[in-house]
Order: structure tokens, then C-alpha cells, then sequence
């Protein structure tokens, strides 16, 4: 298997994206995956030091440009086709590459995705998600949660099904229970675009609805799968990062189910929908982060959860 990953993406990049390696053949000696750094040669060198052990496990490829953070992703994408996101995403069109991973400008890499590997035949709008921590010890997943903002019912179907087959495929969950995000548990509450849904989810006979749940109900197991526009999905992921930044990094309380809420432990958010294994990363990912990135999309490509969704939706 063979893993790209873009070294020039994040706040810290280059440098904690190379540790982010390290710490995956570190934690994972004995594993199979060959990674295909991507990255400006002169920017990279001198943390390369950092990975000499396992310089049969990885090869690099030169990038000379950079998407910076605020650029306009569709517009930087196109313009600057060599850099490192493009480079990535152009080996993972050609099949030089498994997979592809950065913690670079999201909306780029969302471009380079739909452009490069484009959408799967069906889906009608590719989506993101995102683990949501249990009072538990596991956890839910949330879709979409920012790409979007604006969706008809059938794209909320679609994301539970979406949904449903990563979690069944990827995290080993049998029929897991799909809700759908609401302001109340009886059916016929909310919006039009909730109204309009809810007796799409309840005739597909591909997931197991149960119904309602409201947002008191994120955080526990009442549903393994909560479904909502990217717009409601953003802000319940932003709030969640917030209350964590506050808690623990501001007034230092110590609380494991808060410790869930690091968003490093899950490395990043998969696009779930195209042709490809993809992973978005946080901007200021750190080492963690980078290397459960890695963790998480080698078992997106071991499971085949891409084909699976290809046959289900062409089907």
C-alpha cells in the first residue's frame, strides 16, 4: 500500500507532518505501507534527518509551490499546478498512489479531490464527517459537518448511507443506528428540509433509521450516526472544539471523556463519496495528528470501503 502525503500542509508543516512519520514507523514497525512524501525539496531536508531509519519506507516527490492557508482554493489549485496538493492529488489520479492525505487548505484539497479523482457515479454530493466523542468511551459520527451548507433531502440520504458504510466497513459496526439531527425527537419537528427528509430515511431499506435525536443527544448512545446539513455540522464541530480549548488547554481541567475531544486522535476527516481514499487534516495538526491520519486512511484502502461504495451506487 502505498500512502501520499502532502508535507507542506498545516501551521507546522513541514516539520511536524515528518515527525507525524516518524512516529508511524515508530508505533507501526512491522507495517507494510510505503509512504510518497510530497513536498518542496529545500523546505523538507533538513527535518529528513528525522526518518533515516526508514528510508526504504518512503520516497519523496518534489513540489515547488505551496498552497498557502487563505488563498482561494479553486483558483490556487488551478494555478498552481505544481504544488504540493496538486502533485498529490495528480499521483492518486494516476494510481501512483493508494491514498492522499494533508492537513493543508481544506477547500483546496476539496478541489483537487472533485477535480482529480471526481465524485462516484450516484452520489450526488460527496460529504465529510466527523468523530464525535460518547460519554462512553466511543464514539458517533457526524455528516456532513462543512462542505454542504445548503442540502436537499435526497443529499441527507445519501449521507447516511455514506455514513453507514464507513462505519460498517471501516470501524467494524454492525448496522449501525442512523438518526437525523433535529430540534425534536417526534417526527414532523423542524425545518422544511427535516420534514422532507425524515420519510426518505424511514423507506431506505439500506440503513437502519431510528429516527429524531436532538443535539443534547450528540454526545451519547442513542444513534451511531447523526445526519445534517454542513452548515448545522459545522457549527456542532467548531462548538466542540471550543469547549475543548477551553476546558482543557485554558483552565487545565483534567477529565477523560473531555481528553476525547482532541481532535488528533483521530487524525483527520475522511471525504466519503469519490473515487479515492482521501483524509483532510486540522491546520495545526502536530505529530499525533499526521500519524493517525496515516493509521486511519490504511484502513480505509485495507477494508475497500471505496469499491464497496462504487458497487453500491452504480448497482
Amino acid at each position: 500500500m502505498n500512502i501520499g502525503l502532502d508535507v507542506m500542509g498545516g501551521d507546522f508543516a513541514p516539520l511536524e507532518a515528518i515527525k507525524g512519520v516518524r512516529r508511524f514507523f515508530e508505533n507501526h514497525p512491522d507495517t507494510a505501507v510505503h509512504l510518497t512524501l510530497v513536498g518542496d525539496t529545500e523546505k523538507v531536508q533538513p527535518h529528513l534527518s528525522l526518518v533515516d531509519t526508514w528510508k526504504d519506507k518512503y520516497t519523496f516527490v518534489h513540489a515547488t509551490q505551496i498552497i498557502e492557508m487563505d488563498e482561494h482554493p479553486t483558483k490556487a489549485f488551478k494555478e498552481k499546478p505544481d504544488s504540493s496538493i496538486a502533485v498529490g492529488f495528480g499521483l492518486l489520479a494516476r494510481k501512483k498512489i493508494d491514498a492522499f492525505i494533508g492537513a493543508g487548505n481544506t477547500g483546496a484539497m476539496l478541489v483537487g479531490a472533485m477535480y482529480s479523482v471526481k465524485t462516484i457515479e450516484g452520489v450526488l454530493r460527496p460529504t465529510i464527517a466527523s468523530f464525535v466523542p460518547r460519554e462512553n468511551g466511543s464514539f458517533n459520527l457526524l455528516l456532513d459537518v462543512g462542505i454542504n451548507a445548503d442540502c436537499k433531502p435526497e443529499h441527507l440520504v445519501q449521507f447516511a448511507q455514506l455514513g453507514t458504510m464507513y462505519m460498517e466497513r471501516v470501524m467494524g459496526m454492525s448496522r449501525p443506528r442512523v438518526s437525523l439531527l433535529n430540534i425534536g425527537e417526534e417526527e414532523g419537528k423542524g425545518n422544511i428540509l427535516a420534514q422532507a427528509t425524515y420519510p426518505m430515511l424511514q423507506q431506505a431499506t439500506h440503513i437502519n433509521f431510528i429516527g429524531n435525536t436532538e443535539g443534547r443527544d450528540i454526545f451519547l448512545d442513542k444513534a451511531d450516526i447523526f445526519v445534517c446539513e454542513g452548515f448545522v455540522g459545522n457549527i456542532i464541530l467548531k462548538m466542540a472544539e471550543s469547549v475543548y480549548h477551553i476546558f482543557k488547554e485554558q483552565r487545565g481541567v483534567q477529565d477523560d471523556f473531555l481528553d476525547q475531544f482532541n481532535y488528533e486522535l483521530y487524525g483527520g476527516t475522511p471525504i466519503l463519496g469519490i473515487n479515492a481514499a482521501v483524509m483532510i487534516g486540522h491546520g495545526i495538526s502536530s505529530a499525533l495528528a499526521f500519524e493517525n491520519m496515516i493509521v486511519n486512511v490504511e484502513r480505509i484502502v485495507q477494508t475497500e470501503l471505496i469499491s464497496a461504495m462504487q458497487q453500491e451506487f452504480t448497482s
